[in-house]
């Protein structure tokens, strides 16, 4: 499996909403007990190991986040991975701080590394949406995601990465709709009627 965590790189950013797919590829690392690597070759950082036995492939995209989509395409191309073994982890306005949700396919919602990623690779992956929460109007976005959560919200994101990292595993192992009814399950009131917009 490929799991890709999408983030904007460099200590100016590391703390921001926006990236939450890099906390989430970090924390699968220490996990695994990998180490990240610079892959120039790849546009991204890179790192691999056992999860549950199964090998796995974990990708930080060094292109920034609007041009995420040109370091998944890389990678699926250079170790001939299909697209239906690529997960890609990102922040989800979509949903309030605290959950996590599990798919296969979709649209982009408005986000701009899937909207490259859709762009460069098709639709056809999983996704891992991780709940930031929504600042409430459109216009105030961007100010948002490049910006870090307060205390409390940080330790409600940190928690749904933990389950969500037990999710990953079971996907390896048992597959997408195992770990969704497990992931969905786990956090069942933060992800069902308190969302802020479409859930898609």
């Amino acid at each position: 499996m490929l799991i890709v965590g999408l983030g904007n790189p460099g200590p100016k950013h590391a703390g921001d909403r926006h990236n939450v797919g890099f906390w989430l590829a970090d924390l699968l690392a220490t996990h695994i007990g990998a180490t990240f690597a610079v892959a120039q070759k790849l546009q991204g950082e890179e790192c691999r190991g056992l999860l549950a036995g199964v090998p796995v492939r974990l990708i930080k995209p060094s292109t920034y986040m609007n041009r995420s989509g040109q370091c998944v395409r890389r990678v699926l191309d250079y170790y001939d991975i299909p697209i239906e073994q690529l997960l890609v982890v990102h922040d989800e306005l979509d949903l309030p701080a605290g959950s996590a949700r599990l798919k296969r396919g979709g649209g982009h919602g408005g986000h701009n590394g899937l909207r490259d990623i859709l762009a460069n690779c098709g639709p056809d992956f999983m996704r891992l949406r991780i709940g930031i929460g929504h600042p409430g109007h459109k216009d105030l976005v961007t100010d948002y995601v490049l910006h870090a959560p307060g205390k409390q919200e940080r330790s409600e994101i940190v928690d749904a990465l933990t389950e969500s990292v037990r999710a990953i595993e079971t996907c390896t192992v048992r597959g997408l709709e195992a770990a969704m009814q497990q992931l969905h399950s786990v956090l069942p009131r933060k992800n069902g009627s308190a969302e802020y917009g479409p859930a898609g």
